[in-house]
């Protein structure tokens, strides 16, 4: 169904039928004065004319009604003869999102309440219920390697008992995780996660022998932020110390046209961490995941605090729903809309006048 918010930019088809509106001051202008004959020509017939009370304000506003009510209708019919169109603007909700989840010791800093990865968790709950019911979600754990703990499915319940799964590990390894949210996003695009992730960008597509294409044959790569059926978000602190460089994956998901958003979790002045007797101090890195988002078109966010989370979740449910406008016709609107006010004009003048208009 379409909403009356979701049409915008009304124009018309045949803009020089609108003059055929000029005809409506000229009828307005006739009604009334042969309702000023008529009342003359009363008032000249003996015996039949009685000079009027005064109208009260309601028996006057009630005289206005049904002629305001028949020249509504009869805009609105005029104004179709032009064939009115709008925009209307639709939401194209991504096929698949991956949630890719830092799950380093890092995230167990508490510089977010309670700490970074139950934060992390939280935002990724919140975001699920926000988005359509028809939009899959998979969830990738990334330490020191990347796992694919859910692939992509539109089961709520499956997502939320992924989500409670994701446990702290060692190791933080963004790259990796973008190679295998990326190779689950784009299962038929011939993606080598192992090989990359050992460090042979040579091998970032796999052509079955034989079947190698030449330059000239080639498929076009897609610009950067055009793969409108996939997305990946990623919230992490931005650590990367294992693995293959982020940018460099980010660098692939931009040759497929996909987005990554990213989510900095975590407080840029940082927290010293003290683990098996080591202290160290785990800060924001807001660099790597600043540019791991403008290098895929995609946007960067920064969580310092819960509150700062919930209004992140919000802000992506809304923009991971990208509209689709299309130019539609609304004669139909205009026809039904002026066809109700005639309606209802006549029914007035019978109801108070025992006559049509």
């Amino acid at each position: 169904m379409i909403s009356l918010d979701q049409l915008t930019g009304i124009s018309v088809l045949w803009p020089r039928l609108l003059w055929l509106l000029v005809l409506l001051p000229i009828l307005a202008v006739l009604y009334l004065r042969l309702a000023e004959k008529k009342r003359r020509s009363l008032a000249h017939l003996p015996g039949l004319w009685h000079s009027p009370a005064p109208q009260s304000k309601g028996s006057a506003i009630r005289r206005i009604i049904p002629l305001v009510l028949l020249l509504l209708g009869l805009f609105a019919l005029l104004a179709a003869v032009s064939r009115p169109q709008a925009i209307l603007t639709l939401p194209l909700a991504h096929k698949d999102i991956i949630l890719a989840i830092d799950t380093s010791g890092s995230m167990r800093a508490a510089d977010v309440t309670p700490d970074r990865l139950t934060a992390a968790k939280n935002a990724a709950r919140a975001f699920i219920e926000k988005l359509p019911s028809r939009t899959r979600v998979g969830i990738v754990s990334v330490a020191s390697n990347a796992t694919l703990i859910q692939s992509p499915t539109s089961n709520r319940e499956d997502l939320i008992k992924a989500i409670e799964r994701v446990q702290l590990q060692r190791g933080s390894a963004l790259g990796s995780g973008i190679y295998v949210s990326l190779a689950t996003l784009l299962p038929d695009a011939g993606i080598k996660v192992e090989q990359l992730i050992q460090g042979f960008p040579d091998s970032r597509m796999y052509w079955p022998p034989g079947s190698e294409p030449d330059a000239a044959s080639k498929t076009p790569k897609p610009p950067p932020g055009s793969n409108r059926s996939a997305a990946m978000i990623l919230l992490s602190d931005g650590e990367n110390n294992f693995g293959p460089e982020p940018l460099e994956a980010a660098n692939l998901a931009a040759e497929h046209g996909v987005r990554i958003h990213t989510v900095g979790i975590g407080s840029r002045e940082g927290i010293a961490l003290t683990v098996g007797g080591w202290s160290m101090r785990v800060s924001l890195d807001e660099e790597t995941l600043r540019k791991i988002a403008e290098t895929t078109l995609g946007e960067y966010y920064t969580a310092g605090s819960a509150q700062d989370l919930q209004r992140i979740h919000e802000h992506l449910s809304a923009r991971i729903a990208i509209s689709r406008a299309s130019t539609v016709e609304i004669t139909a609107f205009f026809v039904v809309f002026g066809a109700l006010m005639l309606a209802i004009s006549a029914l007035c003048s019978m109801l108070w006048f025992s006559r049509v208009a």
